[in-house]
């Protein structure tokens, strides 16, 4: 998990305790390899394909499956990142940290987007994140893919590509790292 969106967990300045192991390594690989290879085969190719990874959850994420694309592929596709923070329906809730960096290298007027993030929860941040795509132009489509789904949707929001499904009780906590996933709880 984001250390910036641990901080703002509560309870605030919690510190994450995880009660067990998803994924490992090498079970993470393969799902975004899995997810790679559906994005190739439901665009048919690579041709107009923009990655915008969700800072800060998923830029990893996403710059994983950009060197897997290559991989397969041998495209490089252009990988930009974007901070939802000003985009938030909850900025009156919980305090504005727009400290990550906004970075999408085209237009992406006609292009497919596919945006990438760790975990999909609620849906709101992906809601900023459509709204916050329509500065850099008008995408032709727009894709999810997430690492883990834990459902407790509150908006009609659904992945294109999901590493794995996680049913979670909403007081758990998802923590996708280079070394796995990890589920858990956040303690004083």
């Amino acid at each position: 998990m984001a250390d910036r969106e641990r901080r703002m967990t509560p309870p605030f300045g919690g510190v994450f305790v995880a009660t067990s192991t998803i994924l490992d390594q090498a079970q993470v690989h393969r799902a975004l390899t899995r997810i790679s290879h559906e994005i190739i085969e439901k665009n048919r190719g690579l041709e107009d394909i923009v990655l915008v990874a969700l800072q800060t959850g998923g830029v990893q994420v996403a710059e994983h499956i950009a060197q897997l694309l290559f991989e397969i592929e041998g495209i490089d596709v252009p990988t930009g990142t974007i901070d939802v923070a000003l985009y938030r329906d909850d900025i009156g809730l919980r305090p504005v940290m727009p400290e990550a960096e906004t970075a999408i290298p085209v237009d992406l007027t006609a292009k497919t987007v596919v945006l990438v993030d760790d975990v999909l929860f609620t849906g709101r941040t992906i809601r900023a994140a459509l709204d916050a795509l329509n500065d850099f132009g008008r995408p032709r489509s727009v894709q999810l893919a997430v690492v883990i789904d834990r459902g407790h949707r509150e908006l009609p929001i659904r992945p294109d590509f999901i590493g794995k499904n996680l049913p979670t009780r909403r007081e758990e906590v998802v923590d996708v790292n280079p070394e796995g996933v990890l589920l858990g709880v956040m303690k004083k």
